[in-house]
């Protein structure tokens, strides 16, 4: 199929960041077979319903033709299921067990395949100057990351994992939260401000 005759969905909400797209751009560079297992899906009109991203980075490659097993048309969507699958294709319902990323894979590898990994010196010069840390994707909440030393990791494991076993863990305040261990770590640093008081 011609690039040319795909058209962007000026509708769609997801947003990327230079230093992403250019990973985006070098992962497709790298392994094409990417597109095939994950294609841009569009609508009788040729309006893409999925892959905004990819079918913008394959033009800033400089693609005029795209193989037909990378672009599939679904043909069967009301405008409203079309509404829904542009979102849904956007959210990103699970979450990355970091315990695993650290001790099962490469962090740079993962870093340089797109994946934001905490505590992975990035280089300022890949983020480029306008750089700015994504707002709202987790709003009301904020994900937070620390630097520790494996004692005080330790130290800070065992004292979540006791107080998740007492009744004050039980009725703890979670604003919405559902982490288990953020709830527990808020609790362990509430009750150590009401002591100092």
């Amino acid at each position: 199929m011609k690039i040319s005759e795909i058209k962007l969905n000026k509708k769609n909400p997801r947003l990327i960041k230079h230093y992403k797209f250019e990973k985006l751009k070098k992962s497709i560079t790298e392994f094409p077979k990417m597109l095939e297992l994950r294609p841009i899906i569009i609508d009788n009109d040729n309006i893409i319903l999925g892959g905004n991203m990819r079918y913008q980075a394959l033009k800033d490659l400089g693609y005029k033709e795209l193989p037909d097993s990378w672009v599939k048309k679904s043909s069967e969507l009301s405008e409203e299921e079309k509404q829904r699958f542009v979102l849904i294709d956007n959210v990103n319902f699970g979450e990355f067990d970091f315990d695993i990323i650290a001790n099962e894979w490469d962090t740079e590898l993962l870093a340089d395949w797109g994946l934001d990994v905490g505590g992975f010196d990035v280089n300022s010069e890949d983020l480029g100057t306008d750089f700015t840390l994504p707002d709202g994707d987790k709003a009301p909440f904020q994900q937070m990351t620390f630097t520790l030393a494996d004692e005080q990791a330790n130290i800070i494991k065992n004292a979540i994992d006791k107080i998740k076993q007492t009744d004050f863990y039980k009725y703890c305040e979670t604003f919405g939260n559902e982490n288990s261990n953020g709830n527990a770590l808020y609790l362990i640093v509430q009750q150590w401000a009401e002591q100092k008081k």
